[in-house]
């Protein structure tokens, strides 16, 4: 039941964020749109440390021989992202006129591809310490798993309305625009499942794919996020959500990790 709860709270998130098109009817602004991405960066750069790297150079140890792996699955993670971001055709959140082979798409489709690849890495963080807590790896609980899925369905609430917003303003339905972006959250409990699934026959791997998540975590942020947040007039609103959503995680680590 814990682990069912573990990967729903993330997904609720997402659909709560896509239901937000019932509640507003002007559609979100400039300023909104920058902290919300602010404060979904925060959330993840903060998850990235407290819940995925420190329990990863915990359990490896002290001593290069034994933070290697953890060096190079954090690598290996920002390569992972790097790959799908050049392969998997998507939208930039702050980009209006896309170029290249894929720009024949429909703008929709291609906001929901890049809801679906921001969800792989944090389905992967929720999976591997889920998996980490049902192997009885030191370092991790199932109080800390629960903080950092409930972190993800915080951050995945911007996330959902920034699906929906656009589709309706595209022409489509309420209610189809909500289930496009309630849709697009279904990527992160799928990837937890798979992670959890590996974890089972490499239970030894477990600080390198802990930071492996976290390399995957922070390339989103840094490649999409943060940059769309800075973009153009009022950065500081960006920066403001960024700090609220880093206190909020670093507040639900310290009270339930």
């Amino acid at each position: 039941m814990e682990i069912i709860i573990g990967l729903t709270i993330p997904l609720l998130g997402t659909v709560t964020g896509a239901a937000v098109v019932f509640m507003l009817r002007g559609g979100i602004t400039d300023g909104t749109n920058k902290a919300m991405l602010g404060f979904a960066s925060g959330v993840m750069v903060a998850a990235s440390f407290w819940s995925l790297l420190q329990p990863a150079f915990e359990q490896a140890g002290e001593g290069l021989s034994n933070t290697w792996p953890v060096i190079l699955g954090f690598a290996l993670g920002i390569c992972f992202l790097l790959l799908l971001d050049t392969i998997i055709p998507h939208q930039h959140i702050d980009e209006k006129k896309p170029e290249g082979p894929h720009s024949r798409l429909p703008r929709s489709i291609k906001m929901i591809l890049a809801v679906a690849l921001h969800n792989i890495p944090e389905g992967m963080a929720v999976g591997v310490v889920l998996g980490g807590v049902m192997n009885g790896d030191a370092g991790l609980t199932t109080a800390g798993a629960l903080a950092l899925s409930i972190g993800m369905a915080i951050q995945n609430i911007p996330e959902g309305a920034i699906i929906s917003f656009p589709l309706h303003s595209e022409g489509k339905s309420r209610i189809k625009a909500f289930a496009w972006g309630a849709a697009s959250g279904l990527v992160e409990p799928v990837a937890a499942v798979a992670t959890m699934l590996f974890l089972q026959d490499s239970s030894s791997a477990m600080p390198a794919l802990l930071a492996f998540a976290a390399g995957a975590m922070l390339y989103v942020v840094v490649e999409e996020l943060i940059p769309s947040s800075q973009s153009g007039k009022h950065s500081n609103i960006g920066t403001i959500g960024f700090a609220a959503g880093f206190m909020l995680m670093m507040l639900l680590d310290s009270a339930l990790g």
